[in-house]
C-alpha cells in the first residue's frame, strides 16, 4: 500500500502504491497519514509524497465509499481530513511529487504540501469534485485559494476544472514541472537546497508563513461540515456517482 524510500540528506519518500491508481480508501489514507506523522519522529528532515509514474492519485476510491452506510462514509472524510491536516502541521518540509494525473483526492492532498513538482504533458490535475456530484468544502476551498488566489479558485472550483500541467504551473497551482521520470529526483534537489539552510531560521520562517493555513487545518476535530455528508447521500450525487462507476466498470 505504501513504499517507504529513503533518499540522501535524510530524506523520506513515502511512495502510495495501491494499483491500478492509488484510489483513497480508508486503509491508505490512514497509513498516508501515520506514515507522515511518524517521518520526522524517525529523523526525517523531508519528506516527498509520490505516486506511480503516470498517476499520483486517481482521487477518493468512490466504489468503495458508496458502499459504506453514513457512519462509514463520515468516518472516511474525517480520516481524510485528518491527512491533510497531518500533511499541513508536518514538521519539516514535504514535497507533492505529482508523478501524473492529479484528480480530486489526489490534487486536495497536494495543496497542504509546501511544494508541487508535476509531470508535464499529458498529465491532469484539478478538483473535480463538482463534475462527479460533490460539493467542495470550505477548508478545501480556502487551501485552494491560498495557493492560486480567490478568483481562479472559485472558477476552478465551481466548474470542477481539471488542466494540465502547462496550465497548472502558469496559474501557480503547481510550482514546478520535470519530466515524468524525473519528478522525484526533482523533488530531492528541491528539498535539498532548502535542508542546506540554517534550519532553525528556515523552520521557523516556515511556521509563520504557514500560520494561516494551521489556523485551519491544525485541528481537523470537527472541521467536517455535517451538510457535506447530507450532499453525499443527496439523489443528484448518488445518480452521479453511480453513472461514473458503471462508467469505470464498462472500461475495465
Amino acid at each position: 500500500m505504501l513504499d517507504i524510500l529513503p533518499h540522501d540528506g535524510d530524506i523520506l519518500e513515502i511512495r502510495m502504491a495501491r494499483p491500478p491508481v492509488n484510489a483513497l480508501d480508508t486503509a491508505l489514507v490512514r497509513a498516508l497519514r501515520d506514515a507522515i506523522a511518524e517521518a520526522p519522529v524517525n529523523g526525517a528532515r523531508g519528506i516527498i509524497l509520490s505516486g506511480a509514474q503516470g498517476m499520483f492519485s486517481a482521487g477518493v476510491d468512490v466504489p468503495a465509499l458508496l458502499a459504506l452506510d453514513r457512519a462509514g462514509v463520515e468516518t472516511f472524510w474525517n480520516d481524510f481530513f485528518a491527512l491533510c491536516g497531518t500533511i499541513a502541521a508536518s514538521a519539516v518540509p514535504v514535497v507533492a511529487a505529482l508523478t501524473g494525473h492529479s484528480p480530486a483526492g489526489g490534487a486536495v492532498m497536494s495543496l497542504f504540501a509546501d511544494y508541487r513538482i508535476m509531470a508535464h504533458g499529458v498529465y491532469k490535475i484539478g478538483l473535480n469534485e463538482v463534475q462527479v456530484g460533490l460539493s467542495v468544502p470550505e477548508p478545501i476551498q480556502f487551501a485552494m485559494r491560498r495557493i492560486v488566489g480567490p478568483y481562479r479558485a472559485e472558477r476552478l472550483l465551481i466548474a470542477g476544472a481539471m488542466v494540465d500541467a502547462e496550465t497548472a504551473h502558469g496559474i501557480g497551482l503547481v510550482d514546478e514541472l520535470a519530466a515524468v521520470e524525473q519528478v522525484v529526483q526533482r523533488s530531492v534537489l528541491w528539498l535539498g537546497d532548502l535542508l542546506k539552510l540554517p534550519p532553525h531560521a528556515m523552520l521557523r520562517t516556515r511556521a509563520i508563513a504557514r500560520a494561516d493555513l494551521l489556523d485551519v487545518w491544525g485541528d481537523t476535530t470537527g472541521l467536517l461540515d455535517a451538510g457535506f455528508i447530507d450532499d453525499f447521500f443527496a439523489q443528484e450525487t448518488q445518480t452521479v456517482l453511480n453513472a461514473l462507476v458503471a462508467r469505470l466498470k464498462n472500461k475495465a
